[in-house]
């Protein structure tokens, strides 16, 4: 995949917005660019389903005028005059917003990293169809599985171009590639599903397309013969990939604009235990091939590492410049691009790892439940109330014994947080990652 030539072009164009922006009045002003590409192709039982290209090169131009703001979209060709008098025009009739404004010019990266986030490799739809194709067959080759939901491969990149009327101009670029296949066990009522994916920056870093295929399948096999539990308090034993979304709730209550809008469990804990003693948060926009890195923020601000969590002590929130200032703050360079707005987020976000192999922290549990898929939407932010179907394994005698599905799990993030345990395997390939995770005392409701 390599990376279009006209980099240059883009921020020639940005900075074309800004400068029209200060001639028709703008105090300050910044200009965006984001750029993506993609191709995907998906398969089933031996044949190409779709094949999929898209492109797109989307600007923004933001404006202050005072205390009052205005954004407005563009294209590539959109003539720069015209765009920036009508968002000025927009912002003089706007309410003044005393929060909003570009990042200080002092905290604007001067030297951009290179985080080696684009592979320049070139993958033609043939070979994404190869490797679709190569997967499913794997999956479907293995004892038990009768048929396929289906398997895909993509390549894309994506970027973004910043200029500021404060002095900053700045480009990256990543590329991710992609591969994914579904397996079917079992027949009729009793069929089973389960899936395998990889998914990196550097296509030589993806797993192989049967090794996938194969695992995909092992999975689906595995569920045949589920059964409920019993309903009662239990220790629940999350898989990483379920893992992954208690990070994702944990970042969400420590994001600075949910505690500024006061959605946030967490938004008076500042300072305070919210997590076990033994957990450390991190999060790193500079990791080297990281998922979710980011050489600088929606402002161009160069965030640096933090520890978000310190032994279980709440550290730090999610900020950027405007939410900063509306929480008496200073930004940690988390600002990202929505749409025309700048908004706070994570990057590459990680529950450490603690001592325990996971087979250690399911030999420990004797009898509970290790979750493998959750469904449903019920978690509330505001409060903390958790409540999610799920499926996965009993565990008998500190082992895996048997299949379950048709259960709820049930407690309060809160409590959860508190009696969390780490266990010391991690993949870092993810923007959210965590280890699996045993939480203690949570209500099943089973048969």
């Amino acid at each position: 995949m390599i990376e279009p030539a006209n980099s240059r072009e883009f921020v020639d164009n940005a900075a074309a917005l800004v400068e029209a922006a200060r001639r028709a009045g703008a105090d300050a002003a910044d200009a965006v660019v984001v750029r993506s590409r993609s191709t995907g192709v998906s398969v089933r039982l031996g044949k190409v389903e779709a094949t999929e290209s898209s492109e797109s090169d989307d600007f923004s131009l933001r404006v202050f005028v005072g205390r009052k703001v205005a954004s407005i979209s563009a294209t590539a060709g959109s003539d720069p005059k015209i765009l920036a008098e009508r968002a000025v025009a927009m912002a003089r009739v706007s309410p003044d917003d005393a929060f909003e404004g570009l990042a200080d010019p002092a905290n604007l990266v001067r030297d951009i990293r290179d985080l080696d986030l684009f592979d320049p490799t070139v993958v033609a739809a043939a070979r994404l169809t190869e490797d679709a194709l190569a997967a499913e067959a794997a999956a479907l080759g293995v004892e038990g599985i009768t048929n396929s939901g289906g398997a895909s491969a993509s390549a894309g990149l994506g970027g973004m171009v910043l200029v500021t009327s404060g002095g900053f101009v700045g480009h990256y670029m990543g590329s991710r590639f992609s591969r994914s296949v579904s397996a079917i066990a079992g027949t009729g009522t009793a069929m089973e599903r389960d899936y395998d994916f990889s998914s990196r920056q550097h296509f030589d870093a993806l797993e192989d397309p049967a090794a996938i295929g194969r695992s995909a399948a092992a999975r689906a096999v595995k569920r045949l013969g589920a059964r409920q539990a019993k309903t009662g308090v239990v220790n629940v034993v999350y898989d990483p990939r379920v893992a992954r979304g208690i990070a994702s709730h944990l970042s969400s209550a420590i994001n600075g604009a949910s505690v500024a809008r006061k959605t946030s469990f967490l938004k008076d804990r500042m300072g305070q235990k919210i997590l076990a003693d033994s957990i450390n948060v991190m999060d790193d926009p500079l990791r080297i091939r990281g998922s979710s890195s980011r050489p600088f923020d929606g402002e161009g601000i160069e965030g640096q590492a933090l520890t978000m969590v310190e032994n279980g002590v709440l550290k730090h929130w999610f900020l950027s410049t405007s939410t900063a200032k509306e929480l008496g703050l200073s930004t940690n360079g988390r600002g990202v691009r929505s749409g025309s707005t700048v908004v706070p987020s994570s990057s590459n976000f990680a529950i450490e790892p603690g001592d325990e192999t996971p087979e250690a922290l399911i030999r420990a549990v004797g009898n509970g439940f290790y979750v493998t898929e959750l469904f449903g939407q019920g978690v509330d932010m505001i409060t903390g109330q958790y409540s999610r179907g799920a499926s996965g394994y009993w565990i008998e005698n500190g082992e895996l014994a048997y299949p379950v599905s048709e259960v709820t799990l049930a407690s309060n993030l809160k409590d959860m947080f508190l009696n969390m345990v780490a266990a010391n395997d991690i993949d870092r390939n993810f923007g959210v990652a965590s280890p699996t995770l045993l939480i203690e005392g949570m209500t099943l409701a089973g048969k």
